[in-house]
């Protein structure tokens, strides 16, 4: 297969060859990473690399900075709440950024299709870090890349998505590339945080956390997210701990070898409970170490099928 994408926007419109792809990519980055400490790759050598975040995310940042730097390439972080509170758009500063010479620009906006929008003006390539209410693909990418290396297929999983989903964009990206991927899709939460189109993509809604969790392969737990407003649409945190903190109670109904995880940060006894996660064989660590594996996938394919080739 050859994966000839130029921006990297979103998992609803790839394929599940292409998935697999770059879930393959990023399994031979995180090789190399784990096995060559202090190698650089020159795979981005003469690359510029912008990160444009209007939302402030210090861990996704710092990844994808890290991932350029692993691969030879020069990053420019800019800080673009100001300009947007001045009412520049993304169009300007992205092309702006585009007109400085950036081979890539890795999006984060508060606007569903931000990145999708500014793909069109520019010559660099676009990865989308987060928009809106609607995806953040690479952050998906970490999880599935976690499935594949402790459960080996996705087919014929049952994975089960436990939170506010509404306002969370990486599990959105997460239920289209499961489902396309061969896994069946089991969901959980306050009825006010289950998006309204949400069973259109092949997913089950359940009433409770616990019948979603039946017989799951894998658990994925969300965070509330207190600066999307999900806060303000369940009763109180001790009515969602009560009906949705995963525990171990709730645990035992999922399989034996089930595995538990997170895309961080995590609210603490809120959305699980402690000692699932300090429990020995977890995986919620190895999650966050796949993301610069992850990021460096994406940017050396972007770069080998056209990122950037228009500024050479």
């Amino acid at each position: 297969m050859n994966y000839n994408k130029k921006h990297f926007l979103d998992l609803k419109s790839l394929s599940a060859s292409d998935i697999h792809y770059l879930l393959n990519s990023a399994q031979k980055m995180k090789y190399v990473l784990e096995n060559s400490k202090g190698y650089v790759a020159p795979h981005l050598k003469g690359k510029t690399v912008a990160t444009l975040f209007h939302e402030e995310s210090s861990r996704s940042r710092l990844s994808y900075e890290l991932a350029a730097q692993n691969l030879s390439a020069k990053v420019i972080h800019i800080t673009t709440a100001r300009e947007f509170n001045q009412k520049v758009s993304l169009k300007e500063v992205g092309t702006y950024v585009d007109k400085m010479g950036a081979d890539f620009i890795v999006v984060r906006h508060p606007i569903s299709g931000g990145p999708h929008h500014l793909a069109k003006y520019v010559k660099a390539s676009v990865i989308n870090a987060g928009d809106g209410l609607n995806e953040n693909p690479s952050e998906a990418l970490v999880d599935l890349l976690t499935i594949l290396e402790q459960k080996n297929s996705f087919t014929g999983l049952k994975v089960a998505i436990i939170g506010d989903i509404m306002y969370n964009r990486v599990a959105k990206s997460s239920i289209w590339a499961l489902i396309k991927l061969g896994a069946k899709v089991s969901i959980a939460g306050p009825s006010t945080l289950i998006p309204r189109d949400i069973e259109k993509t092949g997913a089950t809604i359940h009433h409770s956390a616990t019948e979603a969790i039946i017989d799951a392969d894998v658990v994925l737990c969300l965070k509330v997210q207190e600066d999307r407003r999900g806060v303000a649409l369940i009763p109180s945190l001790n009515e969602y701990k009560k009906l949705y903190k995963i525990n171990n109670t709730r645990l035992s109904y999922a399989k034996k070898d089930v595995i538990v995880m997170h895309p961080g940060p995590i609210n603490r006894g809120i959305e699980i409970s402690s000692s699932i996660i300090d429990r020995e064989g977890s995986v919620l660590d190895k999650q966050q170490g796949s993301g610069i594996a992850v990021r460096m996938a994406l940017f050396h394919l972007h770069c080998r099928s056209g990122g950037g080739s228009l500024h050479v």
